[in-house]
């Protein structure tokens, strides 16, 4: 019969609330919490992150320009980018695979407007995301 620690932690563990990796594990989730919360306050002002979204894209290509290098790293970003952007454009739902007319032909046919493959916040934060870390990647 085993007498080891009981709840699945290991011998090694030590998980008390004063242990460090107690403290390591509660602020990052306070950080990651935190980090959450800008982002949900961010959603409702589409505007504003585009436009600054476009001046973090700007900086990056003034910068690339100044450097007079990192045009391989721009041009993978470059990929990558149109890869998000035809997610966005296309629809969820391939039409042409549908089964049945695409447009309403009586009063009980649903009307289904055009679903994105991937919603703006989900195309938006990639975006922003990459491109602000690519000031790492350009030093």
């Amino acid at each position: 019969m085993e007498t080891g620690p009981t709840g699945g932690a290991l011998a090694g563990d030590d998980l008390s609330p004063s242990s460090p990796a107690a403290v390591i594990s509660r602020w990052t989730f306070e950080v990651s919490r935190r980090y959450q919360h800008l982002l949900d306050k961010t959603v409702p002002h589409v505007l504003n992150r585009w436009i600054g979204c476009l001046a973090v894209v700007l900086i990056y290509a003034v910068r690339v320009y100044f450097v007079q290098g990192f045009y391989i790293v721009t041009y993978g970003l470059g990929i990558y980018l149109l890869n998000l952007l035809m997610g966005f454009l296309s629809p969820q739902v391939d039409p042409e695979m549908e089964d049945g007319p695409s447009l309403p032909v009586s009063g009980s046919d649903e009307f289904r407007p055009f679903v994105r493959r991937l919603p703006e916040f989900k195309f938006w934060f990639p975006l922003f995301t990459v491109c602000f870390n690519c000031f790492d990647l350009v030093k």
